[in-house]
């Protein structure tokens, strides 16, 4: 076993390995110069791949934007507040993207999705039956994450979907349904658990009073412009729209207004000071 041993200077016998490694590091010490270069280039290596690291981030940062799908950013919508978002749009857009206190829900609840727009003009009296057939067809033409945004001319006392409208939503998986207007067959909505926002709850229909005025164009739903593909978000604080080209910022945005007061909380109750809690994380 003399063989694994290696006997030093002063007789004492270590292992071999631990005495080749002593040398090797010792010839390491014959060039000093040789060290010293391949430590700088082993610096600027590293230095070079954390730049390119960085720039490779920024690069995908610009282009999550494009990247994250409809599916992906209603998501994402759906875990955010209302008002966070709201306060999200006044500060990148300096405009009031939400609705009144007059659009109000059914029932308690939460949805995002992507607009779809109709639109309804009064025609008091007519006897065409194919007067509301294109808001029908406009139901049939939307899909899963859907939200129906309809406008009603002067209509707060005319419903503008009930029962069977808000079946036909669910079926195909729409998100929810925001109605500058009236909403009836309230009942049975909530049965079905689909949420509707409306301005009111009334008993009339719209059939010989109204005609269909088109889809998926600009509409003005109770004093805020939305476009087809906008998205639309609505909780227990309200409804707020969001343009389809700044998506992406104002979930960025309000995702950090959301972590911020939820991390509020429990320092206000801590601190006993909302003054405290608000210099500390400039939220309010």
């Amino acid at each position: 076993m003399d063989w694994i041993f290696r006997t030093t200077e002063n007789h004492v016998k270590v292992r071999a390995h631990i005495y080749n490694l002593e040398d090797t590091m010792n010839k390491f010490r014959r060039f000093p110069k040789s060290r010293n270069i391949a430590a700088s280039l082993l610096c600027i290596g590293v230095l070079c791949a954390a730049l390119y690291e960085v720039d490779s981030l920024r690069a995908q940062s610009s282009g999550t934007a494009a990247a994250l799908s409809d599916e992906a950013l209603v998501a994402e919508y759906r875990r955010v507040e209302v008002a966070s978002v709201s306060d999200a749009l006044e500060q990148l857009t300096g405009k009031r993207m939400y609705m009144t206190h007059r659009m109000q829900p059914i029932f308690t609840t939460k949805f995002a999705g992507v607009a779809r727009t109709v639109q309804l003009k009064k025609d008091e009296g007519n006897r065409d039956p194919t007067a509301l057939n294109g808001m029908l067809e406009a139901i049939d033409q939307g899909s899963t994450d859907s939200v129906y945004v309809m406008t009603v001319e002067d209509g707060e006392n005319i419903a503008g979907m009930g029962g069977l409208m808000g079946t036909a939503m669910a079926a195909r998986g729409y998100a929810g349904a925001v109605i500058d207007g009236g909403v009836r067959d309230v009942a049975y909505l909530r049965k079905i658990g689909f949420p509707v926002y409306a301005k009111g709850i009334v008993p009339s229909t719209s059939v010989h009073h109204y005609r269909f005025a088109g889809s998926q164009g600009p509409v003005v739903c109770d004093g805020v412009t939305v476009n087809a593909g906008d998205i639309v978000a609505a909780d227990s604080d309200g409804v707020v729209v969001v343009p389809k080209a700044r998506a992406y910022d104002v979930l960025t945005l309000a995702q950090q207004m959301d972590f911020k007061e939820h991390s509020m909380y429990p320092v206000i109750e801590q601190m006993k000071s909302i003054v405290e809690a608000v210099k500390k994380f400039g939220r309010l």
